[in-house]
């Protein structure tokens, strides 16, 4: 009697486990295995001469470690760490950072996903100020630190000006 009751306890969860982890198997082929490509955007960039560049970006890194990767060359990196981050619509964290140190990673986005970048902080534009001249600076103007890559910026482009002089010894 033992052996009769286990054999139907067996056999039900036999049952429930098919019944389960083939939903699990198809709903699993649809969407298909994550890939590093799912994380990668790619950006578009001018330099000053005109010569446009294509460069994979991975989403939540700033432009700065973008470039950097890349070997486009922006400059000494303004590292002072984010002031806050905005977690939702009423709430944004003090990370109690010190903002942008330089302005020297000046950049201009325009086109696919530049809306979608952070608002410019009062610390950055204090960098910009302090650094570029009034004529140089543009609403489109950023510090390549301080913007996070997006997955909506796929496309973007990024203009990068003439830089400041910063090598003088």
């Amino acid at each position: 009697m033992l052996r009769l009751a286990s054999k139907r306890i067996f056999s039900q969860n036999k049952i429930a486990t098919r019944a389960l982890s083939s939903a699990v198997a198809e709903s699993s082929a649809t969407a298909g295995p994550p890939s590093v490509f799912d994380s990668i955007v790619k950006l578009n960039f001018v330099d000053p001469s005109g010569a446009r560049r294509t460069i994979p970006a991975y989403v939540g890194k700033s432009l700065y470690e973008t470039c950097d990767v890349n070997g486009i060359d922006l400059g000494p990196a303004s590292v002072g760490g984010a002031v806050e981050a905005v977690r939702s619509d009423t709430w944004t964290e003090p990370l109690y950072g010190e903002g942008p140190s330089t302005g020297y990673d000046h950049v201009l986005l325009v086109g696919n996903g530049a809306d979608t970048a952070a608002p410019i902080t009062p610390h950055e534009k204090s960098a910009l100020g302090d650094y570029w001249d009034e004529d140089e600076i543009f609403p489109e103007s950023r510090l390549a630190c301080m913007v996070t890559v997006t997955k909506e910026m796929d496309g973007m482009t990024v203009y990068v000006p003439d830089r400041i002089v910063d090598d003088i010894p």
